[in-house]
This record gives structure tokens, sequence and C-alpha cells, in this order.
């Protein structure tokens, strides 16, 4: 299988906003936004992502198929991953390659990151990519309705 990381395009948001739909991927998120409830919220905020330097956000590509985004955020001293792949492409090493191609762009360290405690398949990806745990915390999860254990991750 072949995976691209690539700029992200107009023509990709209506995929990522399919995915932010999607009761099932939400839930295993748990620490979702609120953008991802609201179509005009979601434009503004993508338009915001893609117009800020600071922000490097990519659409992720399996065998020519928009399956998911990854991105890089934050100052530098706290840089932090995000991704998210389509639940119908899990459980095929997608995210494992895509984040592992992010960090790759990326020459900043540390990265940070973070994963509700229960999604153990995110927790494994950021394992693979060579993140390790430094913590947890407590957080309300606006997809579950309550707070949630979220490990916190870095990558030196």
């Amino acid at each position: 299988m072949e995976i691209e990381l690539r700029e992200t395009t107009d023509g990709d948001l209506a995929v990522f906003w399919e995915q932010s739909t999607d009761p099932a991927l939400l839930r295993m998120a748990a620490l979702t936004r609120e953008y991802h409830y609201d179509r005009g919220h979601f434009d503004a905020h993508w338009e915001k992502v893609r117009g800020d330097p600071a922000v490097t956000p990519r659409t992720v590509v399996a065998d020519g198929v928009v399956v998911g985004h990854a991105a890089v955020f934050g100052p530098p001293e706290e840089r932090e991953v995000t991704y998210v792949i389509g639940r119908e492409h899990w459980g095929r090493g997608i995210a494992t390659r895509a984040l592992a191609e992010l960090i790759r762009l990326e020459d900043t360290r540390p990265l940070h990151a973070g994963a509700a405690a229960d999604n153990a398949g995110s927790l494994r990806v950021l394992e693979k990519c060579g993140f390790t745990v430094t913590g947890r915390v407590r957080e309300f999860a606006l997809a579950r309705g309550e707070e949630v254990d979220v490990v916190l991750l870095i990558l030196r």
C-alpha cells in the first residue's frame, strides 16, 4: 500500500467533515472540539489552520484515496501532533506510516501528543513512532460527555 502526505486542498475537506460526523470515530478519539459538530465552525477552523504558518496540515492518501489528515501545531517549545484516519481504514497501518512521515517532515523536538487512555490503537501508533508516555491527566471528553483519562506522550 502506498501512503502519501500532501498539502491539504479544498476538495479534502468533504472527507474530513464526513469523518468528523462519524460517532464511532468521535467516541474513540474522545477529545473533540466544537468544530467537530458544526459545519460552520468546521469550515472556519480549517480556514484558520490552513492559513497559519505555525501549523503543518497534511492530507493522508492511501493508494490514491484520501483517508484522513495529520498535522503538527503549536509554538516551537510545545509542538504537538494530531491525526485522524477514517474508521473504514483502521487496522491497516496507515496511521503509523502517516505519523512516521509527518514527524520526518518536522525538525522540532520535542513533539507532544495525547490520547484517551482507552484508545489503544492510537497509543500503539504513537509508541511505534517513538513517543514515550510522560504522564496522565483528566480531561472532559465532549464526544463522551464525561471526563476521561488522557495519556500524555513525548518524542524527543
